[in-house]
């Protein structure tokens, strides 16, 4: 008779000689901790309401960051562009240490609305509320407390949706998702941008409008598609002061690959964020146009990027799946990027800011995606992909972090007559920066092509 060999599971009895034995207790510290829900392939509804979070998520944070905080530090401190990075850099870092926590604590919550919901519609009341603050405070120091409140509340909305995904899409489907809630987040900002600008005569209003539409669509998801009840799931351990810090690391010399895709993404984030956070202020004096009228100028920019940055996604994402490589796409991104700064860095007239922009907005998009795909391949463990993950993340948070910080130091150094502000250094540091990020995930990984 033909032998079958499909996966059969074989039992060996025990020995008449020896009694049977428990199963044994050394095993019990390689389970996990948390119990997570299972993985589910998730339909069209659910995919187009995990978009719609998405957007609403980044529609109610970028566009403050990218347009509307300038326009307010504008008005309170005129000429005073540096206090931008003061506030941006400084909300960042408080969120980039309260994170871990706020992870930590979703990880563990156990509620009839789930573990994720939780957060998911208290980051975004928070936020909401925090934007009425900023539209109102009166001085910088004010605006820049409260928008560490919005801060923390936008971008703990934004991680649960995050959390959401990790929990319940399965790996056949990440890519896929990830790239099309990724075009969203970046279709955001300039529809976030073109509502501000429609309600430009009213400061107030240019913050709450975009804000409370977003607010509206991130709430709409657990609404609509609820993400369960947690109270059945179980964790075995609390949390301790020892494990919380230990879960901020890893091993570089057990895990060289997962080191050098998260040196070169921080490397590579950090060039970015030198070349995006000062936005508004770059067209404005490149164009010679006062900061409040800047924002049509950006919209068009950004329309134009947003397709560029979707072509990019969608189409590094499935050229790297088909022909099997993954490094080569990182390092085309990071070169494109190089052209897009340079562009940028030497442009005085729109046509060039245009072709910059987009250039810088392809690639991002090229190798954020593709990246994205090497991570997974490389995570140390995938029983611990949360808190890998979480580290990954620290990659990207770090730079927009100190980035915005740093850039009011660059943009002096050399400045023009005048006080003009030298974007041309700037500019070409990003670039400088992006191309080393490339090309440490180019040579350095060994374990994916």
């Amino acid at each position: 008779m033909p032998h079958d060999d499909r996966d059969v599971s074989v039992v060996v009895p025990p020995s008449s000689t020896a009694p049977p034995q428990d199963p044994a207790p050394a095993q019990a510290p390689d389970k996990p901790e948390i119990e997570a829900p299972p993985l589910q392939t998730v339909g069209r509804g659910y995919l187009l309401w995990l978009m719609i979070a998405s957007f609403g998520g980044s529609l109610a944070l970028m566009v403050p960051l990218s347009y509307s905080l300038a326009v307010r530090i504008d008005d309170l401190a005129p000429g005073h562009e540096e206090r931008l990075g003061y506030v941006t850099g400084s909300a960042q870092a408080v969120y980039l240490v309260l994170s871990p926590l706020i992870g930590l604590w979703s990880d563990r919550t156990r509620s009839r609305l789930g573990r994720r919901t939780p957060f998911m519609v208290g980051g975004t009341l928070l936020g909401t509320a925090a934007l009425v603050g900023v539209a109102l405070a009166p001085s910088v120091l004010l605006l820049g407390l409260a928008w560490v409140v919005g801060m923390v509340g936008w971008s703990t909305a934004g991680q649960a949706i995050q959390n959401v995904q990790a929990d319940r899409v399965p790996e056949e489907q990440r890519g896929r998702v990830s790239a099309l809630t990724s075009v969203m987040t970046q279709i955001a900002p300039v529809i976030g941008i073109g509502l501000a600008y429609a309600v430009a005569a009213s400061t107030f209003l240019v913050f709450l409008v975009p804000g409370v539409i977003g607010a509206a669509l991130v709430v709409l998801f657990p609404v609509l598609r609820p993400e369960g009840d947690s109270r059945a799931l179980v964790h075995s351990s609390g949390v301790t002061l020892k494990g919380m810090v230990a879960s901020y690391g890893f091993n570089p010399r057990k895990f060289p690959d997962f080191g050098w895709n998260w040196l070169g993404r921080f490397v590579f984030f950090m060039g970015l964020y030198f070349n995006t956070a000062f936005g508004t202020f770059f067209y404005a004096q490149r164009l010679d146009l006062p900061v409040k009228e800047v924002a049509g100028i950006v919209a068009v920019i950004g329309t134009i990027g947003v397709v560029a940055a979707a072509g990019g996604a969608i189409g590094g994402g499935f050229l790297s799946d088909k022909l099997g490589r993954r490094k080569l796409f990182t390092l085309i991104g990071s070169t494109v990027f190089v052209a897009g700064a340079v562009t940028e860095a030497f442009a005085h007239s729109l046509p060039q800011l245009v072709v910059g922009a987009v250039l810088m907005q392809f690639a991002i998009a090229v190798f954020s995606a593709v990246d994205q795909a090497i991570v997974f391949a490389v995570l140390p463990d995938r029983a611990e992909a949360g808190r890998y993950l979480a580290v990954v993340g620290f990659a990207q948070k770090i730079p927009s972090a100190v980035a915005p910080l740093i850039t009011p130091l660059v943009i002096t150094v050399g400045a023009g007559a005048g006080g003009e502000k030298n974007y041309t250094q700037l500019y070409l540091l990003g670039a400088v920066l992006a191309l080393a990020g490339g090309l440490i995930v180019k040579f350095k990984i060994r374990s994916v092509r």
